[in-house]
């Protein structure tokens, strides 16, 4: 055996070895209990960051399982990631100096696609580095046929059974990406502007005028009236009255609604529909009209005056300027872009809705009744707090890269024809042929919300039966709302049983001062560089150990450092255990116990196999119970401090003096200590296994 452990000399090999003699292959074995989890599928537009080396708890599970008997499947996939993987790209390609609008959608779409077929290998690449024991042979990608025939066929049930349905109203629309979004994309930011708050002044046909405070006074082209509450007082005599807007002196009506807040401002609003969330409302309640003024592209657009072209901040300024307005500091909280950045515009537009709330109550029933359970419990109230407060979600997207909606509207009749995916040969409703499909695809959440029955389905009804539904959904909980909450509802729709049995949900990496990881701020860590440093093992033993489940991770190399220097420490005990073995018997100075007295090796070992025993119970204990950290804690625990500082030292002595007994007993609670290790440091665990037992015989094949 080599001095210390070097990882780069074994971790291929051992890995190579896994996937060659099948290990990580799911079989459906009637006569086992089966244990499933599907892989959260990362993106297949880019390299894996530290946050996918979080992917250790499902290995940790998986490798536990198997090695309890059960007949594990860890379900390999990759996202196509609709728009991100385009965000991505066009950053591609402006390095390029071209754009998306350079091309056909043919084209970008088969551009997209060698783009992300390149980097998907390299992304497997990096999860078989980290150890995972996932099942290669029936890897997915969101966009496989018979995936994407899953999805189709989703859709057109929830469409035949009125669950969906196409509307036209206002959309987070970013128009720098050129796509909508659904609520829960959208990032609130809060700022303070100096010149936030402005006075707007409207004349008032046949004399006077009305000031109204805005925080958008560019939208004011849309003005389609101006409201006060009807017990204000200071606007009585103006309720019913004629407004003129500044500028194209368009004439508006003053009404009056108890939503207005009287101490906010002036009292008195503008109503904009076509630009303000609250104003759509307001105007569908008044049966006031919509009219657009800022176009997708961001620009104004139909005033008829100079400010037509510009974009919304200079446009702003200028108005600022030429009507002399006041204003205010005021805090405001903008929607913003989660890719880009860049403040949402709230516009119109048609989209497809799904109706929320009947899926998402049979999800809260599934909740209550423990057919799903949340670990750790504290994200159960935020799972029910979001099911029940879900708004109907648009799932249509103005992007190429995806899924495209099956869905083609008549030229004749204006009326949509919904199908599975094959191109309708007419209308349902009118019967002429005239029609064309919708440009929009899919929302990439609401593919990847059926990733558990559709990639089982995909692999036949034989393996949906057997492993559906899954164990485990394990992933991190700020995607709780967005997918595992969705998941359970389209699961539960679909095949009418929850999508899994428990939800693991673990905490985000941070910096080693707490800061959230981001490339501006520079604080980002690349996992294969920590592998190549210290090892795999090291890496995923530093994310678990002394990590509250649910917790985030302050993640500092210096932890991975001693993870590295554990894995050598258990190298070396090895390589003591392997002399001991094969030197005979060797004269050293005698052994004593602390207080000076001769050590009996009986008592010893007997003292030694009853305190493994004790912790392989509560370290079986803690791994049923998603205990992970508290299970490595104590195996760290009893391996460097108990056997190794104590009991090897009671006992090296006997040991190298060629007692075999004593050899056998501390041979068995070392191998032994290697199984419970095992799921969380691999391959060190079967490197020194090899050794002990030869290279053909595998940890993997042991039972706890």
């Amino acid at each position: 055996m080599d001095s210390k452990f070097i990882p780069s000399d074994h971790e291929k090999k051992i890995y190579d070895f896994w996937e060659k003699k099948g290990y990580f292959e799911a079989k459906i074995d009637p006569k086992k209990k089966p244990f499933t989890i599907i892989l959260p599928p990362p993106n297949a537009n880019a390299d894996l960051h530290l946050g996918h080396a979080m992917y250790t708890y499902e290995d940790i599970m998986i490798r536990f399982k198997k090695l309890r008997g059960y007949s594990t499947f860890w379900l390999s996939g990759a996202d196509h990631a609709g728009f991100e993987t385009q965000f991505v790209f066009e950053k591609h390609l402006k390095k390029q100096d071209k754009s998306r609008f350079d091309y056909d959608r043919e084209t970008l779409y088969k551009m997209i696609w060698d783009f992300v077929i390149k980097n998907r290998g390299t992304m497997e690449t990096q999860l078989r580095a980290l150890g995972f024991s996932l099942d290669w042979s029936k890897t997915l990608f969101t966009l496989d046929e018979k995936i994407v025939s899953t999805v189709y066929k989703t859709f057109k049930k929830l469409h035949d059974d009125g669950l969906i349905y196409r509307s036209k109203r206002l959309v987070n629309y970013c128009t720098f990406d050129g796509t909508s979004f659904s609520d829960l994309e959208v990032l609130d930011k809060e700022v303070e502007v100096e010149r936030g708050l402005f006075h707007l002044e409207y004349s008032i046909k046949g004399g006077g005028s009305i000031t109204v405070a805005t925080t958008r006074p560019e939208t004011m082209f849309g003005d389609v009236a101006l409201m006060v509450h009807p017990k204000d007082k200071r606007y009585s005599s103006l309720i019913g009255k004629i407004a003129l807007i500044p500028v194209i002196n368009k004439e508006i009506p003053i009404i009056t609604d108890e939503y207005v807040d009287m101490d906010f401002g002036t009292g008195a609003v503008k109503v904009t529909p076509a630009h303000d969330f609250n104003d759509f409302e307001i105007g569908k309640k008044h049966n006031l009209p919509s009219i657009q003024v800022i176009g997708f592209d961001g620009k104004l657009y139909g005033t008829g005056t100079k400010y037509d072209g510009m974009r919304v901040a200079p446009a702003r300024a200028l108005l600022e300027e030429d009507l002399k307005l006041e204003a205010k500091k005021h805090t405001l909280v903008l929607k913003t872009c989660y890719k880009c950045g860049k403040t949402l515009e709230p516009l119109p537009l048609a989209q497809w809705y799904v109706k929320v709330k009947p899926l998402a109550d049979n999800a809260l029933e599934a909740l209550k009744k423990k057919e799903t359970v949340i670990v750790p419990k504290k994200f159960e109230k935020h799972a029910l707090n979001w099911l029940t407060n879900f708004h109907d979600w648009n799932i249509s997207r103005q992007i190429v890269w995806g899924i495209r909606i099956p869905a083609w509207k008549c030229e004749d009749c204006s009326e949509w024809t919904v199908t599975d995916g094959q191109a309708p040969s007419s209308c349902i409703h009118c019967k002429k042929s005239n029609l064309v499909q919708d440009e929009d695809t899919f929302d990439t959440w609401f593919s990847s919300g059926q990733w558990p029955v559709a990639t089982l389905k995909a692999l036949g009804e034989d393996y949906f039966n057997y492993f559906y539904p899954t164990s485990v959904m394990e992933t991190g909980y700020d995607i709780l709302p967005w997918w595992v909450c969705r998941m359970m509802m389209l699961g539960i729709y679909m095949t009418g049983e929850t999508p899994f049995n428990t939800i693991f949900l673990h905490g985000l990496i941070r910096d080693s001062k707490g800061a959230k990881m981001s490339k501006s701020r520079g604080n980002v860590v690349n996992p294969m560089i920590m592998i190549e440093k210290y090892g795999a093992d090291a890496l995923r033993a530093a994310l678990i150990f002394g990590t509250g489940e649910g917790n985030d991770i302050s993640f500092s190399e210096d932890k991975v450092r001693s993870m590295r220097n554990f894995a050598n420490k258990i190298w070396n005990m090895g390589r003591f255990l392997m002399m001991t073995r094969h030197s005979g018997a060797q004269a050293i100075e005698s052994q004593v116990d602390p207080i000076g007295h001769s050590v009996p090796s009986r008592m010893t070992i007997e003292d030694l196999e009853k305190e493994f025993q004790t912790l392989k119970k509560q370290v079986m204990k803690d791994m049923e119970a998603y205990r992970f950290s508290s299970a490595l804690n104590s195996l760290y625990e009893f391996i460097w401090h108990r056997y190794a500082d104590f009991y090897i030292e009671q006992l090296k002595v006997e040991a190298q003096s060629g007692n075999i007994t004593l050899t056998k007993k501390l041979e068995e609670v070392y191998l032994d200590s290697l199984v419970l290790l095992h799921p969380f440091m691999p391959f060190v665990t079967e490197a020194l296994w090899n050794v002990f037992n030869g290279e053909e015989r595998s940890i993997l094949e042991e039972q706890l």
